[in-house]
């Protein structure tokens, strides 16, 4: 196994910050922490809670979301939880679109995120007014995903994934020391999309894909040591199994063990939370704030 990295400067010192600028012209200033808002088109992901079965259910949802401070609407049309049924590019287009469409129309200034790992359908979206590409599979489960958002200048989310969301629970063995593992898929995914031209891009440590809870647990507590990468990270921990299998709970019940590993995201440089519910992310964010004020410097 290889020794460790050095440790890079801390995350909240200067030089961690960055915005993204959509395509369309919107700006999202990460110079502070944000919430990313989960709006789910899909009959089956993994909290209830986040499923949208209508347009007006759609809009209910993220206005609440957005009156909860969140900066990012993220509405994704394919379910990526383990053992989740496969859904055809021609399904998840007829279920993102509308959605899409419906949002920019509603409210005309949020910051909107699609959840494909699909370049066709990432296209689509942001002809439809979508201002950045949330891609879980990190430019591996479609070969033509970087050099799609590279030609659009879409600002793109590069997440760390082993195998498909089918596979990805049977591939948690890890040779090498895991951050270092993360450390040079992200070295390898930014030297790709730089070629293809993208320019904003964040990097998802991809927290419970193709990892264990324990694996989780310490990818958190090592997430500054991603910083050294100096590109602003997003935190997907909402109602995870890291948070609710050690406290013998469910989706549910999990949002006070989710504000808690919020907090230590933030700690570790995160500078999006994706998160379920808005309002209590936002509470962890102000109270960091408070407590590190150089975070929002």
């Amino acid at each position: 196994m290889l020794p460790r990295p050095p440790a890079p400067a801390h995350p909240l010192a200067p030089g961690f910050t960055h915005s993204l600028l959509s395509p369309h012209g919107r700006l999202l200033d990460l110079r502070r922490p944000r919430v990313m808002g989960i709006l789910n088109a899909t009959p089956d992901s993994f909290f209830a809670g986040s499923r949208v079965a209508s347009e007006a259910d759609l809009l209910a949802r993220a206005g609440a979301l957005l009156a909860g401070g969140a900066a990012v609407l993220d509405v994704g049309a394919y379910s990526t939880r383990p053992g989740a049924a496969d859904v055809s590019v021609a399904e998840e287009t007829a279920r993102l679109l509308p959605a899409v469409r419906a949002l920019r129309r509603e409210f005309p200034d949020a910051f909107l995120s699609v959840d494909t790992f699909r370049a066709s359908v990432a296209e689509a979206a942001v002809a439809a007014g979508a201002d950045l590409v949330n891609d879980v599979g990190g430019g591996t489960l479609d070969p033509d995903m970087f050099a799609t958002v590279g030609r659009l200048r879409v600002p793109y989310v590069l997440m760390h994934l082993r195998g498909t969301p089918a596979t990805m629970s049977q591939l948690t063995n890890y040779e090498d020391d895991l951050v270092l593992t993360l450390l040079r898929y992200f070295r390898d995914g930014l030297a790709a999309l730089r070629q293809a031209g993208a320019v904003d891009v964040v990097l998802d440590p991809g927290f419970g894909f193709a990892k264990t809870a324990a694996q989780s647990h310490a990818l958190l507590r090592r997430l500054p040591e991603l910083g050294v990468l100096g590109r602003p990270l997003l935190a997907g921990l909402s109602r995870k199994k890291m948070v609710y299998g050690p406290l013998g709970l469910a989706p549910e019940t999990a949002l006070n063990g989710t504000t808690a590993l919020h907090m230590l995201a933030l700690q570790g440089g995160a500078k999006l939370l994706r998160a379920h519910d808005a309002a209590e992310a936002m509470q962890v964010i102000q109270l960091f704030l408070n407590i590190f004020p150089e975070a929002a410097a």
